[in-house]
């Protein structure tokens, strides 16, 4: 695409969306859907066998699920619309995480029958963190079991939400017929002879009208209370206009007031275009969004950029990938532009890298362009050192995004290759995987010289594993997974350290004392210096804090990372010679180490909340098998005639826990465990 070419508006025409929701709520049918009615393939693929197009990788097929986040782009109407369609396991959140960073709308995909499960919950609340604007599709519902009304409140319970339908569904379960649009007053009905291309708006009849009313009234209360012209007409009676509507119903969306809720069923082909229409209707451009702000990487201070290709450039890579063996970087463009050929600036690793090659994606096929601009969602190669999070600019003009969020592994598990041409072959396709994932860990057992891999889960490890073996051709043993902790302090305590070595021809030297101090969980790390920096020079204080950020890697009781910890530097000396960079780190390392051991440390375990539903018969086994590993019931209720237990439990006593709860309720009980916390536990 050029730059010549593009209109003066072409940023108000691009819709850059993500697709979440729990595992299974039918996020990859919907968007099979809206790519075949929006004519970007020419047959639907299905899930269950195996043919879904942004299911792509094997393991995606043989499982049924999604796996690694898939963009696409398709155009509907005057719009050109983006996709990343995301994964609903909660071992894959990172690829929602990623996602969400560089998406400017969602759309949340809900069960008619299951409502707002758990991992629905979870990537709802990190697209609170972006502040994304997102309309909802109640799915699947023709499914037995299925309620509109529930589902809504449901959001509004747990997600803290006011949802307004916009289109409401005509009859549930095996009585569902087809949509209500509330804004015009018509049903619609979608044609079963042509997968449901066409459909009829009807007039409604006399039941219909009065049930459609009652939304529409819901729907206009709430306008009215965001919009005193909307106001002013609805309480004097007087018809308020479709473009009107859409105005303020889309300025409160974006104004994260409102969600609009269209209700539907992917999988019979109703309800999916005029999600489409609102997603074109209510979802922002990148020119609605705020501008992303940086800093300076030299002054440190706030810097932004215009969204205009006029702009300086500035890119951020939210996701890498190794196709047969080549690295491909998926960019979003903020400002500026980017041009095949066209050397940049990688801020975060200090290079300069060539783009060789720009791509438009369609989940795995690649259609090659030009140049990027910004507001677009690209793929390109030739950029060897860059990695997930990186910002991406011009030299002369720097700038440095904020990084993607940091997720800590829970589980681990020890590798052993059959000879040392095998360890050869694994490390190499280690490194691979390593360079797509940034929620894998590999590391060498000091004892045992045993290589360690660790992940979000048994799911996440299994997956990669897998692969591994599969497309590196790679045979090894792995060991039985194992719990990844981290270690905190329950006190403050001082140290203090001095290091004066001579190394090679030099002296080294450095004095550091400080404090650590314990934080609430999830409070992270702080590092704070109590001198004046000024008064000494900036490689010194560098030096100081990356020795204590390295000491805090590895912790005093078995080595973990510490965590929830506040480090304040009181204190430096320096000698007439000698005082060194090196120096000053040791030393920081070396007082870091004597506070942590006085300062009471302790294990901090992953704690997962578990929600199990059940049949009502088998309520007790479930009790009784989660009292088995430690689980401490946090709450019980009804959901459609199903019992459903929430619980915290530590993750070290639920390996083969699916496996058990299968067993004693003869497979009808399902299970859903997301990681919740790294804290002490008391069941």
């Amino acid at each position: 695409m050029k730059t010549s070419a593009l209109p003066g508006n072409y940023l108000e025409k691009i819709r850059n969306i993500g697709i979440i929701a729990h595992i299974d709520a039918g996020k990859t049918t919907l968007t099979e859907r809206i790519l075949f009615y929006a004519k970007k393939i020419h047959r639907m693929g299905e899930v269950h066998e195996g043919t879904a197009t942004m299911d792509y990788l094997p393991a995606e097929q043989e499982r049924g699920i999604t796996i690694v986040s898939a963009c696409t782009t398709c155009g509907w109407k005057d719009k050109v619309i983006n996709i990343i369609d995301t994964p609903g396991h909660v071992d894959f959140t990172i690829e929602v995480d990623r996602a969400l960073r560089v998406l400017d709308g969602v759309v949340a995909v809900f069960c008619a029958v299951g409502g707002v499960e758990p991992q629905s919950e979870t990537v709802w609340k990190q697209s609170e963190k972006y502040h994304i604007p997102k309309i909802a599709f109640i799915n699947k519902m023709d499914r037995i079991g299925a309620s509109f009304e529930a589902v809504l409140e449901a959001m509004r319970q747990k997600l803290q939400v006011v949802p307004v339908p916009i289109q409401v569904p005509l009859g549930e379960g095996e009585d569902f017929k087809g949509v209500i649009d509330i804004l015009r007053m018509q049903k619609l009905k979608f044609n079963p002879q042509d997968q449901g291309q066409t459909f009829e708006r009807l007039p409604l009849d006399k039941e219909e009208n009065e049930y459609a009313l009652k939304w529409r009234e819901y729907l206009f209360e709430h306008l009215a209370e965001i919009d005193d012209s909307v106001l002013e007409s609805y309480l004097e009676g007087q018809e308020v206009s479709l473009d009107e509507v859409n105005r303020v119903l889309r300025k409160a969306t974006l104004d994260l007031k409102l969600v609009p809720v269209l209700a539907g069923s992917a999988l019979k082909n109703t309800g999916v275009q005029p999600a489409l229409d609102a997603v074109c209707n209510y979802l922002p451009s990148p020119a609605d969004v705020p501008q992303i702000e940086g800093i300076d990487p030299s002054t440190k201070e706030k810097k932004f950029f215009p969204i205009s290709p006029k702009s300086p450039l500035s890119a951020l890579a939210f996701k890498v990938t190794m196709e047969t063996g080549r690295k491909l970087v998926l960019l979003r463009v903020y400002s500026g532009k980017i041009v095949s050929g066209q050397t940049v600036y990688n801020v975060s690793q200090k290079v300069e890298e060539r783009v060789a090659r720009l791509f438009r994606l369609h989940a795995d096929h690649k259609e090659k362009i030009e140049e990027a601009v910004a507001g677009q969602i690209v793929a390109a190669a030739g950029l060897k050192n860059t990695k997930t999070g990186d910002t991406l600019c011009l030299r002369e003009n720097p700038i440095l995004l904020e990084k993607i969020s940091e997720y800590k592994p829970v589980i681990s598990m020890a590798l052993e290759p059959k000879n040392n041409a095998e360890e050869e072959k694994l490390l190499h396709a280690l490194d691979k995987v390593l360079q797509e994932d940034p929620t894998l860990f590999v590391e060498r057992d000091k004892d045992t010289e045993q290589l360690i891999i660790s992940g979000m889960g048994e799911l996440h490890l299994e997956v990669v594993l897998d692969r591994i073996r599969k497309d590196f051709g790679v045979e090894f043993r792995a060991g039985q997974p194992q719990v990844v902790y981290q270690e905190t302090i329950a006190d403050e305590a001082f140290g203090e350290a001095e290091f004066a070595k001579e190394l090679g021809e030099d002296v080294h030297y450095g004095y550091v004392r400080l404090m650590v101090e314990p934080l609430s969980r999830n409070s992270g790390r702080e590092i704070r210096f109590e001198i004046d920096k000024q008064a000494w020079p900036t490689e010194w204080i560098e030096a100081v804090y990356n020795g204590i950020e390295d000491g805090l890697q590895a912790g005093t009781i078995k080595g973990f990372p510490v965590q929830d910890i506040r480090v304040v530097v009181l204190e430096l000396k320096s000698a007439e010679q000698g005082s060194s960079p090196v120096g000053y780190r040791m030393a920081a390392v070396m007082a870091l180490k004597e506070a942590l051991s006085k300062a009471k440390p302790m294990l901090l375990e992953p704690i997962m909340w578990v929600e199990i539903y059940t049949p009502e018969e088998f309520v007790g086994e479930c009790i009784s098998l989660l009292g088995a590993k430690g689980g401490r019931i946090e709450n019980m209720f009804d959901r459609h005639g199903q019992k459903i237990i929430q619980s915290l439990t530590p993750l070290r006593k639920m390996f083969g826990f699916s496996t058990d709860l299968r067993s004693v309720t003869q497979g009808r009980a399902a299970l859903s465990m997301k990681f919740e916390r790294f804290d002490t536990f008391d069941s």
